[in-house]
C-alpha cells in the first residue's frame, strides 16, 4: 500500500486550468482517468487525510504510484479525452458499464451494393443502419417479416445471394414476393437500394407517407375495378399497422429521444434506457457498474452518456435527451452532445407530463434491474471467493491468487505444435489477456519441453523490461505495458499462480524454467486430467480436492479454457497449411492477385494447364510472375481428380474456388 505524500505534486506544480489526470500503480498501468474544471482543486482533494476520503477513493490513492495530468482549452476537450483515455486504458477504478446482454440490432447493410437486412450484434460498422436495440432477437424477425411483405429488401447471406446469381434462380422468398430477388435481376440495384432506404425510412418513425401512399392506391385500384391489386394493398396496409402495433405510443408529440434512468446503492448502480423514436419505444437497453470510485447520480450519468454515444453520430444521436440527474456542469456535456449529432441537442431532466410518466417506467425497470443483477451476483462473488481461498490454503500460499496463468499444449501427432497462455483474475476470465505461442525450439511430439520453452519466453520477456526500467513491466517487443501510454497489453503483470494442463512432468518442467530465470516468488500447480488431482513442484504425491470443492472446479475451469484455447489454434493452424496450394510458395503473390487469377482463368485446373502468356493477360500480373507461377505449378505434384463416393464417378473441377479449396477438395495436401 503506497502513502499518497510519496507522489503528491509539489505545491505550484498542478496548472489551474481544465484538463484530465491519470493515476498510475507501480507497474505503471493506468488505475484512474478523471477530468476536472481546474486540475489544481481536484488534485489537492485527493492529498487529504485518508480518514476524510471516501472508502473506494482511499484504495485508489493508496493503489496509485504516481499522478500526471493533459492540460486541455476547454471542458468539452476535457470530456472527449476522458473518454479516448477510458477507453484506451481500462483504468480498474473508473465507472465501466457492463451490458447484461449482447443486444441485437435491426441492420440494413447499406454500404453494399445490393444492401441486406439482418440482425447483428456487437461493435457497430461504418455504412450499416441500425435499428433497437430489441430485447430478443425474434422480435426483430417478427417485424421484418411483416415489413418485407410491403418492402421486399433483401435477406439472404452472401453465398445464397451469389449462388442464386449463379443459377439463375431466386430463394423461396423471391417465389413467395417477400424478397424483390436482384440475384436474378428482377429489380436494378438503384431500385433495391430505393426499396432499402424506404425501409430505413419506415424504422425510423416516417411512417404516415407510406400508410397514406398506400391507401391512396388502393382507393385508385378500387375505384379502377383492380381488386386484386386493392386487396394485396389492403393486406400491406395491415402489415404495416401490425408492425406499428408492436410499438405503442408512448409520447403523442412523435418525439426523438433517449430516456435514461439509474437504480444505485452504495456498492452498485444499474442504467437503463429507453430509445424512443416517433413517439414510439424502438428499443432498450440495460447496463451494470460497480462503483469503484465515489460518484454522484449526476457522475454516473455522465458515464453512461459517454458510453452510449462515445461512437455515435448524426441521427444516432437523438435531438432530446432525458436524464433523472444532469452533470455537474452539465453544458460541457451537453455542448459535447451537440457536436456529436451536429444539431442542437436538449439535455434536460423531464418535469411533467408524458415524458416524466415515461421516465418513472424507465426508472421502474432500472430498479428491478439492480435487483435481479444482486440476486445472481451475491453467490457469484462468494463462490469465486471460496474458491480462491480454497486454492491458496491447498497450495499453502501466502494470499489468494487473484491472477492465475494456465498454459497448454497442443498438437496433432507432433504437428503444428502450439500452446495457450489463459488468464484469470478475480476467479473470471480476462480474455483481452489471452496469449498464443508456437513452439520454434524443436519439432516433433514432447509435451514436457514445449511447456518449458513456453514457461521460459513468457517469463523471459518480463524480466527483460524489468532489468531495463527497473519496474515490473512488460517489454515493447512483446506488446507490454510501456512508460509512455500505460496501456495494458501481453505479458504485463506476474501472476501469483500458473497452472499447467498435464501432471508431475509438467510441472517439473514449468517450475524448473522459473528457476532457471531466478523466479522464485510464483507458484505452480498442475491439473492432470485422469483423476483431477493437483500436481505441485518436488512432491511425491498429488495434493487432492474434495470433488464438490469450489477450488477444484476453478481450476478445472481455467484448464479446460487453457485447453480450448489451444485446440482453437492448432486446429486453425492445422487448416491453413491443408489449404495451402502452390500459389502460396509464389512470393510477393498475395491474397488480391490470386483471387484475380483464380476469377480470370475459373478454376485451379485452369490456370495449372495455362500457358505463362495467357498468365500474362490477368490485371496486375507481370511476365516474371507469370513464370514463377507456372515454375510453382510445375514443381507439385499432379492433382487427383476428385470421385464421388457414392457412384465413383469422377467430378471435373470446373467451378470457381479458391486456390487451397481445390487442392483440399482433391483430397491431396500439397
Amino acid at each position: 500500500m503506497a502513502d499518497p505524500s510519496s507522489y503528491r505534486p509539489k505545491p505550484g506544480q498542478i496548472p489551474d486550468s481544465p484538463g484530465v489526470y491519470k493515476f498510475r500503480d507501480e507497474y505503471r498501468r493506468v488505475i484512474y482517468v478523471g477530468k476536472a474544471k481546474s486540475l489544481r482543486q481536484r488534485l489537492a482533494s485527493y492529498f487529504q487525510d485518508l480518514a476524510n476520503l471516501h472508502p473506494r477513493t482511499r484504495t485508489m490513492v493508496t493503489t496509485a504510484a504516481s499522478v500526471e495530468w493533459t492540460v486541455v482549452s476547454t471542458e468539452v476537450e476535457a470530456l472527449q479525452l476522458e473518454y479516448s483515455w477510458i477507453k484506451e486504458y481500462d483504468p480498474r477504478f473508473n465507472v465501466k458499464y457492463r451490458d447484461d446482454k449482447s443486444y441485437p440490432y435491426l441492420a440494413v447493410t447499406m454500404n453494399e451494393e445490393f444492401p441486406r437486412v439482418q440482425v447483428m450484434r456487437g461493435h457497430k460498422r461504418k455504412g450499416v443502419r441500425y435499428f433497437g436495440p430489441y430485447g430478443h432477437a425474434w422480435a426483430i424477425r417478427d417485424t421484418v417479416d411483416l415489413l418485407l411483405r410491403v418492402f421486399p429488401v433483401r435477406t439472404c447471406s452472401a453465398g445464397v445471394f451469389k449462388n442464386a446469381a449463379r443459377t439463375g434462380r431466386p430463394c423461396l422468398l423471391g417465389y413467395i414476393g417477400k424478397c424483390s430477388a436482384p440475384c436474378v435481376s428482377r429489380v436494378s440495384a438503384e431500385e433495391h437500394r430505393e426499396l432499402a432506404e424506404e425501409f430505413c425510412d419506415f424504422m425510423a418513425g416516417r411512417t404516415g407517407t407510406y400508410i397514406r401512399r398506400l391507401e391512396q392506391g388502393m382507393r385508385e385500384a378500387a375505384e379502377e375495378m383492380e381488386y386484386e391489386r386493392a386487396a394485396r394493398l389492403r393486406d400491406d396496409i395491415e402489415a404495416l399497422r401490425k408492425a406499428m402495433e408492436k410499438n405503442a405510443v408512448v409520447l403523442a408529440d412523435a418525439t426523438d429521444a433517449d430516456l435514461i434512468a439509474v437504480a444505485e446503492d452504495e456498492l452498485e448502480a444499474a442504467v437503463q434506457i429507453f430509445h424512443v423514436r416517433g413517439g414510439r419505444v424502438r428499443g432498450q437497453r440495460g447496463w451494470v457498474t460497480d462503483k469503484v470510485e465515489a460518484v454522484t447520480t449526476g457522475d454516473l450519468v455522465e458515464h453512461a452518456l459517454q458510453q452510449l454515444y462515445g461512437e455515435e453520430s448524426g441521427d444516432s444521436v437523438p435531438k432530446e435527451v432525458l436524464v433523472p440527474a444532469l452533470p455537474d456542469p452539465a453544458e460541457p456535456v451537453q455542448e459535447w452532445l451537440t457536436g456529436r449529432r451536429g444539431s442542437h441537442v436538449s439535455l434536460r431532466i423531464p418535469q411533467r407530463g408524458d415524458k416524466k410518466a415515461l421516465m418513472e417506467t424507465v426508472a421502474r425497470n432500472a430498479q428491478q434491474s439492480l435487483v435481479l443483477h444482486k440476486t445472481r451476483r451475491a453467490s457469484d462473488l462468494t463462490t469465486r471467493s471460496r474458491a480462491l481461498e480454497e486454492i491458496a490454503a491447498a497450495l499453502d500460499l501466502d494470499s489468494a491468487p487473484l491472477r492465475i496463468e494456465c498454459y497448454d499444449i497442443s498438437h496433432l501427432q507432433g504437428d503444428d505444435v502450439v500452446a495457450s497462455m489463459v488468464v484469470f483474475e478475480d476467479g473470471l476470465a480476462r480474455k483481452s489477456e489471452y496469449r498464443r505461442f508456437q513452439i520454434k525450439g524443436f519439432e516433433g511430439q514432447d509435451d514436457v519441453r514445449s511447456m518449458h520453452e513456453v514457461i521460459t519466453r513468457r517469463f523471459k520477456r518480463y524480466l527483460a523490461e524489468q532489468e531495463k526500467t527497473g519496474e515490473w513491466a512488460g517489454d515493447d517487443g512483446a506488446g507490454g505495458l510501456t512508460d509512455d501510454d500505460g496501456k495494458p497489453r501481453r505479458f504485463a503483470y506476474p501472476p501469483q499462480l500458473v497452472v499447467v494442463d498435464g501432471g508431475q512432468p509438467q510441472v517439473a518442467a514449468a517450475h524448473r524454467a522459473l528457476d532457471e530465470l531466478g523466479i522464485d516468488d510464483i507458484a505452480v500447480c498442475g491439473l492432470a486430467k485422469r483423476l483431477e488431482e493437483v500436481w505441485v513442484p518436488d512432491e511425491d504425491d498429488p495434493v487432492v480436492l474434495p470433488r464438490s470443492s469450489e477450488g477444484l472446479y476453478l481450476l478445472q475451469r481455467v484448464r479446460d479454457e487453457a485447453h480450448r484455447f489451444a485446440i482453437t489454434y492448432q486446429r486453425s493452424k492445422r487448416a491453413k497449411r491443408f489449404r495451402a496450394g502452390p500459389l502460396d510458395d509464389v512470393p510477393g503473390l498475395g491474397e488480391t492477385r490470386k483471387q484475380a487469377l483464380i476469377k480470370h482463368f475459373g478454376s485451379v485446373k485452369k490456370l495449372r494447364s495455362a500457358t505463362i502468356d495467357e498468365i500474362c493477360e490477368v490485371p496486375g500480373i507481370g511476365r516474371k510472375t507469370a513464370e514463377t507461377i507456372a515454375a510453382a505449378f510445375a514443381r507439385a505434384a499432379p492433382a487427383a481428380p476428385a470421385v464421388n463416393t457414392a457412384t465413383g464417378e469422377i467430378i471435373e473441377d470446373e467451378e470457381p474456388v479458391s486456390a487451397g479449396a481445390s487442392d483440399q477438395r482433391r483430397g491431396q495436401e500439397p
